[in-house]
C-alpha cells in the first residue's frame, strides 16, 4: 500500500481572488470551479476569468496538463476528472484540488479512476467537516492505495480510457450538431436578407401558455402521491449535452401533475440563480427523445418555469432564446436584491423585440431539429450504457480481478 503524498509532486487548492466573484473578468485566463468539475469529465458552462494580476497571485495553483481535479468541498465534494489542454492556461479555486502524479511512480489516469472507484468513501470522509463537507490536504494525503507497476497501470488505464474516448467523443458529436444548428438558425433567421421584409413581435407572440414549477416532497406525504422527476436548473447543461442527467424524484399532487406535466415541445428556463458571469434563463428543450429516458412523467422545479410555445414554433423560439442567451441579453431582465438574482420572465417575453419569419422557413427549421435531437440523444443513450460498463470494470480492473498482463498497448 502506498499513499498519495508518496506518488504525487503537487496536493493543493487554490482561492478566490481578492473581490471575489465581482473581480471576474469576461475573459482571460481560466479559475476553475466546483461547477466546472464532473465525473471524468470537465465542463466549460460557467468558467470564470481572472486577469494576469489575480493569476499571479495564484501562481502556486497553476493547472498543469495531466493534472486531476478534485472538488473538495460543499454538494459537489468528491468529483473528479481531468480538464482539457484547450482551457490551459487555468488556477483553481479554494473548492477544488489539484492531485498530480509522479510520473515516474503513477499514471495520472489511474489516479483519477482512483478516485472515482472510491467516491463514496471520499463522501463519507468529507461528511466529518465541522461545517460542511470537505475533504483536507490531510485527508487526501493519507489517501492508501495498491499501485501497481507502471506498466501494468498503463493496461488498466487503456482498456478505461477506450470506453471514455468513445464517451468524448460522442459528446463532441453532440456540441457539433447543436453547433450545426445554431448555424443555421443564424443563417435561416439572423442574417438572412429577407428579413428585413418579416414582422417584428415578441416572444409572448408564439407562446401559449407558462406553467409553474413544483418540488413537492421527499416521500408520499398527505395528498402528494404522484412521483414525478423534478428538471433543475442545474440538470439543464446535462439535458442540453443530450444526456439523462441526475435529476430527481419528487411527490406532488396528482392536480398538480396533471397541470404541470412537462410534453414534448415545452421549453424548461431557469428563473432564480445565475452568478455574476452567467445569467438567469438558461434553457432545455423537453424532446420525447428525452422523456423517452424516464419511467415517470416529468415537471420542473419551482425555480425554473416551463413555456409552451404554439404548434410548430418549439425550436425557433428555443433556439432564439438561445441565441439571445448567448449575447448576455437576459442579464437586462434580472432583478433581486438578496444575492439570489431572478428573472423577470414576463417582462423579457413582452418588451424585447424580435423577429418572426414566415411559419413556412419556421416549420422547415423545426423538422430539421427533431432529426438533431433524436441523435443528440441517441449519442446520450449509448453514452449512458458505455458508462455502465466502464463503471462495471473499472472495480474489476483495479482489484486485480481482470488480468491485464496479456493487453499489448
Amino acid at each position: 500500500m502506498v499513499k498519495f503524498k508518496d506518488i504525487c509532486t503537487k496536493i493543493g487548492s487554490g482561492a478566490t481572488p481578492k473581490g471575489g466573484k465581482e473581480a471576474y473578468c469576461e475573459e482571460g485566463i481560466s479559475l476553475i470551479r466546483s461547477q466546472n468539475v464532473l465525473d471524468f469529465a470537465f465542463s466549460a458552462e460557467g468558467l470564470a476569468f481572472i486577469n494576469d494580476l489575480q493569476a499571479e497571485k495564484l501562481k502556486n495553483v497553476i493547472v498543469e496538463e495531466g493534472d486531476v481535479l478534485l472538488n473538495i468541498t460543499g454538494d459537489s465534494v468528491a468529483r473528479a476528472c481531468m480538464v482539457d489542454k484547450k482551457y490551459l492556461p487555468a488556477r483553481v479555486n479554494q473548492h477544488v484540488c489539484i492531485v498530480r502524479a509522479d510520473l515516474q511512480k503513477a499514471v495520472p489516469s489511474y489516479l483519477l479512476y482512483f478516485l472515482q472507484l472510491n467516491k463514496e468513501y471520499l463522501l463519507q470522509l468529507a461528511a466529518g467537516g465541522a461545517t460542511r463537507n470537505a475533504l483536507t490536504k490531510e485527508m487526501i494525503n493519507n489517501l492508501e492505495l495498491e499501485l501497481p507497476s507502471i506498466e501494468d497501470q498503463q493496461k488498466i488505464v487503456a482498456v478505461l480510457d477506450d470506453i471514455q474516448k468513445k464517451i468524448d467523443f460522442n459528446n463532441a458529436i453532440n456540441e457539433n450538431l447543436q453547433a450545426q444548428v445554431m448555424a443555421l438558425f443564424h443563417a435561416m433567421f439572423i442574417s438572412s436578407e429577407d428579413r428585413l421584409s418579416w414582422e417584428s413581435g415578441t416572444f409572448s407572440d408564439l407562446i401559449e401558455s407558462t406553467l409553474g414549477g413544483d418540488w413537492g416532497k421527499e416521500s408520499p406525504t398527505g395528498n402528494n402521491t404522484e412521483l414525478v422527476y423534478c428538471i433543475r436548473g442545474a440538470d439543464i447543461p446535462e439535458v442540453k449535452a443530450g444526456n439523462k442527467g441526475k435529476m430527481p424524484t419528487r411527490y406532488i399532487l396528482p392536480k398538480n401533475y396533471a397541470a404541470k406535466r412537462l410534453l414534448p415541445g415545452d421549453i424548461v428556463v431557469e428563473i432564480s440563480g445565475g452568478s455574476p458571469t452567467q445569467s438567469t434563463g438558461r434553457v432545455a428543450a423537453i424532446s420525447q427523445s428525452l422523456l423517452d429516458r424516464y419511467d415517470k412523467g416529468m415537471v420542473c422545479t419551482n425555480f425554473c418555469r416551463a413555456i409552451k410555445p404554439k404548434s410548430g414554433y418549439s425550436m425557433f423560439v428555443y433556439y432564439y432564446w438561445q441565441y439571445l442567451y448567448d449575447r448576455n441579453v437576459f442579464f437586462s431582465y434580472e432583478n433581486g436584491t438578496t444575492g439570489i438574482k431572478n428573472l423577470d420572465l414576463s417582462g423579457f417575453t413582452t418588451t424585447e423585440e424580435i423577429v418572426i419569419p414566415p411559419f413556412e422557413l419556421i416549420q422547415k427549421f423545426d423538422d430539421y431539429c427533431q432529426i438533431v435531437f433524436d441523435q443528440t440523444f441517441a449519442n446520450g443513450l449509448e453514452n449512458e450504457q458505455l458508462s455502465n460498463l466502464r463503471d462495471t470494470l473499472l472495480p474489476r480492473l483495479m482489484s486485480g480481478e481482470l488480468d491485464v498482463s496479456e493487453i499489448d498497448i
